[in-house]
């Protein structure tokens, strides 16, 4: 019962964290460009497990550091360039809404990329899942094929969220969740700082309010939506298994709402209503008989 008590409050605290960073990549880019905000994200996530990161690094095998990084690009840097890059164009509430297909994709890619097998229930929440997705962008009335594209920024970034879940699981379950974070984030921080660099992030005048309010904005999306967070999003893995960690997206979209409506993005009952059947297909998803993976 502990247990259980101890992986709904992991739960919860992360809904809200990663629910609020959709804000504040807004927050961020009002002043600062999309890869500034990205990159200064993952490299205050980078830097705060930095200490955590150098003291294990040595006793990490080869291989594992290989997968480490690999986690950081997937599960983190892409990512986060994707969804920064979208919110230029789209509504922080319309991009927790896509998120909640991470699920989804997590057993898609689980089945296509590690050898999974799929009941046919759980195909069934998937397509329902996906036809809610499908009911969003028509009730959001695009018109311009370009914010189709920004659109599927976050749907690549799903996938690849997708992709990590399960390659964490598998490659590197048996290492510490810390371990994990730290040595991902701090190793995929250095291609970050190197964006930092390129975009000339440091010749602004960064003691300038605007300036200042959208990096602190930023390093706190780093910090917390992303060292603080993928700490406890795998630790939460190595608790409680992949689906249910990944289900942590039922909560993500409710709280990007609650934050879109206070900044007075345009939430529609269209959009309530197509995040709902988002969350039933899931939910016959997850609640179906599990993924059977099949032996190497």
């Amino acid at each position: 019962m502990r247990k259980s008590i101890i992986d709904w409050a992991i739960f919860i605290l992360l809904s809200f964290i990663w629910g609020s960073s959709f804000i504040l990549m807004k927050d961020g880019m009002l002043a600062l460009s999309p890869y500034q905000v990205a990159s200064i994200r993952i490299v205050s996530a980078g830097i705060v497990l930095l200490p955590v990161s150098i003291k294990y690094m040595k006793t990490i095998p080869l291989n594992k550091i290989g997968w480490m990084f690999l986690a950081g690009v997937i599960g983190n840097l892409l990512p986060a360039y994707l969804f920064c890059i979208a919110e230029t164009k789209i509504d922080s509430a319309l991009a927790g809404t896509l998120n909640s297909l991470t699920p989804v994709f997590v057993i898609v890619t689980g089945a296509l990329l590690f050898k999974s097998k799929i009941p046919s229930s759980k195909i069934l929440g998937i397509v329902i899942a996906l036809t809610g997705s499908i009911f969003l962008l028509i009730s959001k009335g695009f018109k311009e094929d370009q914010h189709m594209l920004y659109v599927l920024c976050i749907i690549i970034a799903t996938i690849f969220y997708g992709i990590n879940v399960n390659m964490v699981h598998k490659y590197l379950h048996s290492t510490g969740s810390l371990k994990t974070a730290a040595i991902s984030l701090s190793t995929s921080a250095i291609p970050a700082l190197f964006v930092l660099f390129i975009t000339g992030y440091f010749k602004l005048p960064l003691l300038q309010k605007d300036y200042f309010i959208s990096t602190a904005a930023s390093a706190v999306l780093g910090i917390a939506g992303t060292a603080i967070a993928t700490v406890l999003f795998y630790i939460l893995i190595k608790r409680a298994g992949i689906i249910f960690s990944s289900m942590v997206t039922y909560g993500i979209p409710f709280i990007a709402i609650f934050w879109g409506f206070m900044a007075h993005e345009n939430i529609s009952w269209k959009q309530i209503v197509s995040l709902l059947i988002i969350l039933a297909g899931i939910y016959i998803a997850n609640n179906s008989k599990k993924v059977v993976a099949i032996p190497d």
